[in-house]
């Protein structure tokens, strides 16, 4: 199969400029021509015409895209990260950090607990004294001398996988029409994503996926061997352990049902104080709450949250949830935020009834 290669017109034409008549015509008379030269009717010259002007732009196209990652790569853009062995200086700023107070939160990621902190502490700690010192007997830590150098230092953790930045995202997102029920939020617990720029601004979050030396984990490993070969061997231990043992699982089951016990009571004196007192008075009201074990039990007795103290509170809450239960005060100003909002309804209506 023969290329398809037209021969250009002999005439010019500035570009931006129509041509003229006279050059109009010389222009078909050279298609004209063209196409008897290469055995084509004046259709099908015209139609491959086309198709080369089209291929012809396609590669000006790619050209231009070519050029432009090239140009990003020689302005010395942000590479994407790859997987693979942290740097040791990596390694040692990681663990320096890790041993620095950085007032790290708990947030959840792809389900799994992690630590979270603030860029702006981190910068602090790599420019504090501590890490002067630490420098001082660890020669793999760079040298800090401004914020540049501390931005720097840092930003060899995300380099090596071992913390990225990380942002809050609705946990309930992607759910609606699906049949999932939403997920209860837990107060200053947050939801987070990886982020794609690994940027080292103050106001941003960083998660930790380094957790430091595994040795305690290894020695959890042996603890739990140690234990299953103990309970094993259960048959084979001297018969005060054994009783000792027998006392110990009913003191437990004492735990468990007093817990239970606990739980029915609770809920008997909320329904009895909705109807005698409302809104309801819930005894322990953090006991089956997301919280530690001390604070399960804080506070001991709280009101139920009326519909009122909740329209208050989504007014006034901001990035924080607001508790499930407030106490005597806020039930008072919620009581009275009701009959302020009647009394102007009924005012309402008696002016639209003048």
């Amino acid at each position: 199969m023969v290329d398809f290669q037209p021969t250009p017109p002999p005439v010019h034409v500035a570009p931006g400029q129509a041509p003229t008549p006279e050059q109009l015509q010389q222009i078909q008379a050279h298609m004209h021509a063209d196409a008897r030269r290469l055995g084509l009717t004046m259709d099908a010259y015209t139609t491959k015409l086309k198709e080369l002007a089209k291929r012809q732009q396609q590669q000006m196209q790619m050209q231009a895209q070519v050029q432009a990652q090239q140009q990003q790569a020689a302005q010395g853009q942000q590479e994407p990260i790859q997987p693979g062995p942290p740097k040791p200086e990596a390694l040692a700023v990681a663990n320096f950090l890790r041993s620095q107070d950085l007032k790290t939160r708990t947030c959840i990621f792809n389900e799994k607990r992690k630590d979270m902190f603030r860029v702006k502490r981190a910068i602090r700690a790599l420019q504090s004294e501590a890490y002067t010192k630490a420098r001082a007997k660890n020669a793999l830590l760079p040298e800090v001398k401004d914020r540049v150098a501390a931005e720097n230092a840092f930003k060899l953790l995300p380099l090596s996988l071992l913390a990225l930045r990380v942002s809050k995202i609705d946990p309930n997102s992607g759910h609606d029409g699906h049949g999932h029920g939403k997920k209860k939020r837990v107060k200053g617990l947050w939801t987070v994503k990886v982020e794609h720029q690994q940027e080292a601004q103050d106001d941003m979050y960083y998660m930790w996926l380094y957790e430091g030396s595994q040795w305690k984990q290894k020695a959890y490993a042996i603890g739990a061997l140690l234990l299953v070969f103990t309970v094993v061997m259960f048959p084979l231990w001297p018969l005060v352990m054994r009783q000792g043992v027998w006392y110990l699982s009913m003191a437990m089951l004492g735990v468990i049902g007093l817990f239970f016990v606990m739980s029915i009571f609770r809920l008997i004196l909320f329904c009895v104080t909705m109807i005698t007192n409302p809104p309801g008075l819930w005894l322990f009201p953090n006991l089956l709450e997301d919280v530690g074990f001390f604070d399960s039990f804080k506070p001991v007795w709280a009101w139920h949250e009326t519909e009122a103290v909740s329209i208050l509170r989504s007014l006034s809450d901001s990035d924080t949830d607001s508790p499930t239960f407030v106490g005597e005060e806020e039930k008072a100003q919620g009581e009275e935020s009701c009959q302020s909002s009647q009394t102007r309804k009924r005012k309402c209506k008696g002016t639209s009834t003048r």
